[in-house]
């Protein structure tokens, strides 16, 4: 498995030339005010209640608990070039999605601040669709660079990545979105011990620890113990943070940045609810993956105000 992981990225790499960094104009990082990212988030959860209720299908309970997670990423932290997507993206932060299945908050949150035209989130999950249930590259849709969704696997891609960037000299960072239930998958410990092992420092990996998952609760399934514990005796600097509270998203996130860059992989594990924003399907797993009715529809978005306008 690691070897052909390798090889892999060795291709990847020479693909990659440091001058193409150079050309990409310098991103605008003035942080927006914590007002017009909630906003955002607003905006965010309306898309994603109603991408979903439109075909009946698709997974609402984690896109809306990280929310204010993608809309902190993309709208405030990464530096990245939405006009000018590369799969290589010399020169920008990336950002890995391996919790594939929250595709309606990535697809809405790309859309958003500028990947692609907005009124695309309208052929969610449809047929000749580039925004399929779990995101893939064949379809090409900006802004995606892994095919996801089959748990347990980003983490490994995204720390290929990083090493990548740092046989590139290049020193902008990866981050990556993991599930809790996800972390049920044995590779995801595999790839920990790695990034460990070899001091991937320009990593900052995120674990969506909301206690739900596809069959009830993660202590009903498979108990994940002391997870601060675990991550720190794999070699990783952890910190923990509450998903759902923006002040502290982006304070968080900003301390993980500092943590890079000092040989250890950095972990958030991040406090959320799932189906946060929308008062009947908070805390549920039954939301996991369920789609609202036609009333439970505009009960959602009586709770959520258009901000930026729907597609």
């Amino acid at each position: 498995m690691v070897k052909t992981f390798t090889f892999e990225f060795r291709i990847f790499i020479k693909k990659m030339t440091i001058p193409e960094a150079q050309t990409l104009p310098k991103a605008d990082l003035r942080m927006p005010q914590i007002a017009e990212l909630e906003k955002t988030c607003s905006q965010v959860r309306r898309d994603i209640v109603r991408m979903v209720h439109a075909v009946n299908s698709g997974h609402p309970g984690g896109s809306l608990g990280c929310t204010e997670f993608l809309t902190a990423l993309y709208f405030s932290v990464m530096k990245h070039e939405p006009k000018k997507f590369s799969i290589d993206g010399i020169g920008e932060d990336l950002f890995f999605l391996s919790n594939g299945h929250i595709s309606p908050v990535f697809y809405s949150v790309l859309a958003r601040s500028g990947y692609f035209d907005v009124k695309e989130l309208a052929t969610f999950r449809k047929l000749n669709s580039r925004l399929q249930g779990h995101p893939t590259t064949h379809e090409g849709l900006p802004g995606v660079r892994v095919a996801s969704g089959s748990l347990g696997q980003g983490m490994s891609v995204a720390i290929g990545a990083a090493l990548a960037k740092k046989l590139n000299k290049d020193s902008c960072l990866v981050y990556s979105l993991h599930g809790d239930g996800e972390l049920q998958e044995g590779q995801i410990w595999e790839a920990a011990m790695y990034a460990a092992a070899n001091k991937v420092d320009n990593i900052i990996s995120t674990v969506d620890v909301n206690g739900q998952q596809i069959d009830g609760s993660t202590d009903q399934v498979l108990p994940m113990g002391d997870l601060t514990a675990k991550w720190t005796a794999f070699g990783w600097d952890v910190l923990t943070m509450n998903g759902n509270d923006m002040n502290d998203v982006i304070k968080t996130i900003k301390t993980a940045q500092t943590h890079t860059g000092k040989g250890r992989p950095v972990m958030i594990l991040m406090k959320t609810g799932m189906g946060h924003g929308v008062d009947f399907m908070m805390g549920s797993h039954k939301w996991h993956g369920v789609a609202p009715n036609d009333e439970q529809l505009a009960k959602a978005l009586a709770q959520l105000p258009e901000t930026l306008g729907d597609y």
